[in-house]
Parts: structure tokens; sequence; C-alpha cells
């Protein structure tokens, strides 16, 4: 007997395994998870047992509407429906894979699954297999080259037959300790002929009884003869497919890493956001301690004045009455001569008291409020937000500004300002002071402008308004109810201010470039018939003036008749020039 490398060669037998490394994925059903039984294999390479495939409910059907469908769970439409379906969903991949015509039994058979669950249950211990060729007796020895399972009594028949007497027989016990184990696979069509053959047309291995029958006049080759050609064909395949895979791995490693990234990033990010958070939290405390600070210090120096308020206010009182007093009973219980003897310092000291200085308002206001989306600053190396509002606005400390206060043009816009100021003088720095404004005809009361107050949001309010009647108008401007310092005022509106449409010269025979017809305002003329003014000639001004107007200041408004009014030609001439 060969040894057992050599029995490996010829029975087509691969390396020997132990049999507990071997996984049951490979010869289980995933649905089933038992041994597979007639397995196929979907087009999506997943292998089933066919009788699990029949139990799956079709995703589509020729000629089947879902709507009107009678499918049950139990997976019996194969049974109530004679068209087989046209695709059906992969159990594992969640697929649509489209089924042959002929439906899940023209499914390709998974041999090599066939072949794992024949080795699997030769290691397996239990019950022995039965003979592939009585199906009734326990398998016990294996034809390498039929690769068929026997019996004893066909073990013996099959030496005996002359086609089969040369084959070797092995006991199924020397193919425990192997990997690999084949049975015969034999023509679907034709069960006792071996597929030998490969139709080029149909590209399905054939038997010989094939090729004469359905499979005729279509071109053929041995199996041994092909296989090199189609192996080539699969390996270029499967290279090209390895690419994709590789491709893929290294993109779902990259997207690992990115995942990898994005997590360590976001602790990174948390831990940023704690500490600024934290930080923060320490800023706003500290803040709050600082205002809360700043409002006592606020409430001790308003008290404080109040105290030294009331207390002067109460001693100026005591004097007064003492005053009041002494002078009453000296008038009612003093004589004559008592009197006039004391008149003198009585009168003094009333006087000095008259004369006394004293406000009967609080030197203090109560108006302490908190902004709390002001800024105030940095505390901390945070920006942060709420102050402490505690300086009141005085109107009579307040004070306007602008050219256009007192005077301004018919139909152009004029503004000025206002800056409130707080009872020592100083600028509120801060808006939201009510303001408002009257701007009135003297003389015709209907007539009145509205003006527009923009809040800069610093203490100053911005007012713009546009007259268009001209005259004097009376200006109210009022914070808190109350008059700003100047107001009341008078406004002058003027006709619109109109620009000098002639030239300043010095004379207009210099301007002109001695142009006889050329004249000028000031009305000067010149010897010789020309018709403006010269140096040292005839109404000649002695400086340089505006030849449309003839006025000598060059900034200055142009006195001359308005546009639209009859103008001699030689004027606009000059003007020209």
């Amino acid at each position: 007997m060969s040894n057992p490398q050599e029995q490996q060669r010829q029975f087509g037998i691969m390396s020997e395994i132990p049999g507990e490394v071997r996984g049951l994925a490979r010869t289980r059903c995933p649905l089933c998870t038992e041994l597979f039984l007639a397995p196929k294999i979907l087009p999506c390479l997943h292998t089933f047992c066919m009788a699990c495939l029949e139990q799956l409910e079709p995703f589509s059907v020729l000629g089947f509407q879902a709507e009107d469908s009678d499918l049950t769970s139990d997976g019996s439409w194969l049974q109530d429906h004679n068209q087989p379906p046209l695709s059906v969903l992969c159990p594992v991949c969640d697929t649509e894979v489209d089924l042959p015509p002929g439906g899940i039994n023209d499914l390709t058979t998974d041999h090599l699954a066939m072949n794992e669950v024949l080795l699997e249950t030769l290691q397996a211990q239990g019950p022995g297999m039965l003979c592939d060729l009585c199906v009734d007796g326990e398998a016990v020895k294996h034809c390498p080259t039929c690769k068929a399972n026997l019996c004893h009594f066909c073990c013996h028949a099959h030496r005996r037959q002359k086609r089969t007497a040369s084959h070797a027989v092995v006991d199924l016990e020397d193919l425990k300790g192997y990997s690999r184990t084949e049975k015969p696979i034999l023509c679907p069509s034709h069960p006792s002929e071996d597929l030998t053959l490969f139709c080029e047309q149909c590209e399905q291995p054939v038997c010989r009884d094939c090729v004469v029958g359905k499979h005729r006049q279509h071109p053929y080759a041995f199996t041994a003869n092909v296989i090199h050609k189609h192996g080539d064909s699969m390996r270029d395949l499967l290279k090209s497919t390895q690419l994709h895979v590789d491709t893929l791995e290294g993109a779902l490693r990259h997207i690992e890493g990115v995942s990898s990234a994005i997590c360590n990033r976001v602790e990174a990010v948390a831990g940023e956001i704690r500490t600024f958070a934290d930080g923060y939290i320490r800023a706003i405390e500290e803040h709050r301690d600082q205002l809360l600070k700043q409002l006592e210090g606020l409430k001790v120096q308003k008290e404080t004045l109040l105290h030294l308020q009331k207390a002067q206010l109460e001693q100026l009182l005591m004097d007064m009455r003492t005053g009041v007093e002494f002078t009453e009973r000296l008038l009612t219980s003093g004589s004559d001569l008592e009197i006039l003897i004391t008149k003198g310092v009585v009168a003094s000291r009333l006087r000095k008291l008259n004369k006394v200085d004293y406000s009967i308002h609080p030197g203090v206001e109560d108006g302490i409020q908190f902004s709390p989306h002001e800024k105030a600053g940095q505390c901390c190396g945070y920006e942060v937000f709420g102050t402490i509002l505690y300086k009141a606005v005085d109107p009579a400390k307040c004070v306007l500004q602008g050219e256009d206060l007192h005077s301004a043009r018919q139909n152009q816009l004029a503004s000025f300002t206002l800056l409130c100021n707080d009872t020592s003088g100083e600028q509120m720095g801060r808006g939201g002071e009510p303001i408002w404004v009257t701007i009135i005809h003297k003389d015709k009361k209907d007539c009145i402008i509205k003006p527009s107050v923009c809040d800069k949001r610093d203490g100053t309010y911005h007012i713009s308004y546009t007259p268009e009647e001209l005259g004097t108008y009376t200006v109210c401007i009022c914070v808190k109810g109350q008059h700003v310092q100047g107001s009341p005022f008078t406004l002058t509106v003027k006709n619109k201010f109109r620009r000098h449409q002639g030239v300043f010269h010095c004379c207009t025979f210099c301007s002109s470039g001695g142009q006889k017809a050329a004249r000028c305002a000031c009305s000067g003329t010149m010897p010789g018939g020309y018709q403006g003014c010269g140096h040292g000639h005839k109404g000649h001004p002695g400086c340089p003036h505006w030849s449309c107007c003839g006025r000598a200041i060059e900034n200055s408004e142009c006195s001359a008749v308005p546009p639209g009014e009859n103008l001699q030609r030689s004027l606009l001439k000059t003007v020209a020039l």
C-alpha cells in the first residue's frame, strides 16, 4: 500500500489539519444552522440549503401583484403558486438576487460545501454514512477515482466489475485526518455519467450523452483541456476583485482611523470646553463679587453723602429755629430799648442765615440699575457682561453743540448734538434717556418740524431736521421732562444757500482774455468799447471779486438774481468764462 503522501496525491486530498480547527460556517446553513443538505449558491455567493431557500418569501414575481398576494409566514408560497419567483432577498447580505428561470432548483449546487460536509461527517463521532451506490448499507470504503463511498457489499462488487476493478479503494477511517475529500459530481440529466466535457456555447460541464442530445452541434472540449483557460480568466477576475478588496479594506481602515481621530478630538475638545467653562464660571463669579462689592461701596458712598447733607440741614434748621425763637421772643417780650439795642446783632444773624445756600433735594438719587447686556471688560482673561448704572442725568448740565443750532437753510438737512451729563458735569457714557424735541414756527403755529433723534449709546444724541418754511422757530429740548441748558432757543431758517455761478477774478479783462463783450456785476467798464471792468478803470472795486454778483469775499453766498429770472447774456457769458 502506498504511503499517506501518495494517497493524498492520488485521491485529491489536501494537506492534513486538525479537525477541531475547522469552523462550522462552511458546513452549516445560516438559516437552519444544520449541516448543508442540497446546498445551493445564490448569485451573491452565499450558500443555503435548498429547502431553506424554498421557505423564503419572493421579493418580486412575474405577473404577481403584492396587494393580491396571500403570502404566509410559513413560506408556503411556492406550494400555492406555480410561477417561480424572479428574485429573493439574501438572508445574510440583504441583497436582492435574481433567480434562474427554473427557480431555486436551477441554482448552482455548492459542491465544495457538500465535500466539507462529507469531511466533517467523517471526522465527527456517531453513526456512519450511507453507501452512495445502494443507499442502504453503511459506507466503510471510499473510491477516490469514482469519488464514491461504498459499503462492504458494493466494495466487493466494485472490485469485480471490469471497469472499476483497477480502482484503489481506501478505508473511510484513513480520510479523517485530512482537510479535503470529494464526492462524485454526476450529470444532473444523466445520473450515471460523469461530467467530463465542457460546452463552450452554454459554458457548463456536460457528459457524453449531453453532447449527442441537448448540446448537439455545440462546440465542446474536455474539462481538463479548458480548465486552464477558464481558471486563468477567473484568476484575472480574482486579481481585479482583490484590488477592490484591498482598496475597500484600506478605506475602512482609513474610516476607522478617522473615527478614532474624531473620538480623540472630541475628548480633547470636551476637555477644552470644560476648562473654558470652568474658567468662565470663575470669571463670572469673580465679576459677581466685584459687582456686589461695587454696589456695597455705592451704598456706603450715597449713605455718607446723605448723612452729611442731613447733618448740614439739621444744623442749619437748628440755627434758623434758634434765630426765629430768639427774634420772636425779642419782639414779643422785649422793650423798645432792648429791641433797639439787640437789633444789630439779630438782624446780622438773620441776614447771614437767609443767605445760606442749601438744596431741598437729596444730594444723591436712588437711581441704581443693573445692565446685564452691557460689556464690562475683561475678567480673568474672559470678556464679561453686566455693569452697575448709578449716574443720573442732570438736564441743567446737558449742553447743545453744532453749527445748525440757531440757523438753517430751507429744504436742507440740518443737525446738532445733545450731550447728556450727570450732576457733576461728566458725560453719562450711555444712552437710553427719554429725549423730547419740538420745533415750532413762531408765526405759524401749525408749522411744526418733525426732528429725528438718534441715540449714539454713549451719552450723545444726534438731532436732525429739514425745515421747509422760512422764518423763526422756537426749539425746546427736554430730558426727563426738564429743559436742558439753553432750552428753549430760537432757530432762524433762511433761503437755500446759493453758490456763485461766476468766477472770482481780479478784473473782466484778465479773466475773459480781453474780450470786449464780457461784463462784470461790479458795473466797471474800460475805454475802447470794453463792457467789463479793468484795473484802475471806472467802476472797478479795487480788489478781487465775483463776476456774478460783485461780492469781494471769496467764501460767501451769491447775492445775484436767482436762476430762472432775467439775466443779461453778457453776465452769462462771463459766468461761462
